[in-house]
């Protein structure tokens, strides 16, 4: 049986005070609080600057591997996602010396 649920039957209906409040901000700006105060210019310059790093750092490049059939079979096994599990087998294998030399 399927039973299914709105927000409006999880939520008691506003009261008309409720209403007239929400009412009365809707055309209000937003105040900063001490917790959550205004961001300059530069501060919000300096939080696209960090994204963009942030994003070039994780820029995956795409690569032709070849890889025989049977671990070609074993990645495909690990469902959905096995070339993100391959990437970072690779990359933990590569920061490993002890694995690095033996692969060699």
């Amino acid at each position: 049986m399927i039973v299914k649920k709105t927000y409006a039957d999880l939520v008691a209906p506003l009261t008309d005070e409720e209403r007239a409040e929400l009412e009365a901000l809707k055309d209000s700006e937003p105040e900063p609080d001490e917790d959550c105060p205004a961001q300059t210019a530069e501060q919000l310059k300096q939080f696209r600057r960090v994204a963009d790093e942030y994003r070039n750092e994780k820029n995956k490049q795409s690569v032709t591997l070849r890889l025989s059939p049977a671990t070609l079979a074993k990645a495909k096994s690990l469902g959905k996602g096995y070339t993100s599990i391959l990437s970072r087998i690779i990359e933990n294998a590569l920061n490993d010396p002890d694995t690095l030399r033996n692969s060699l």
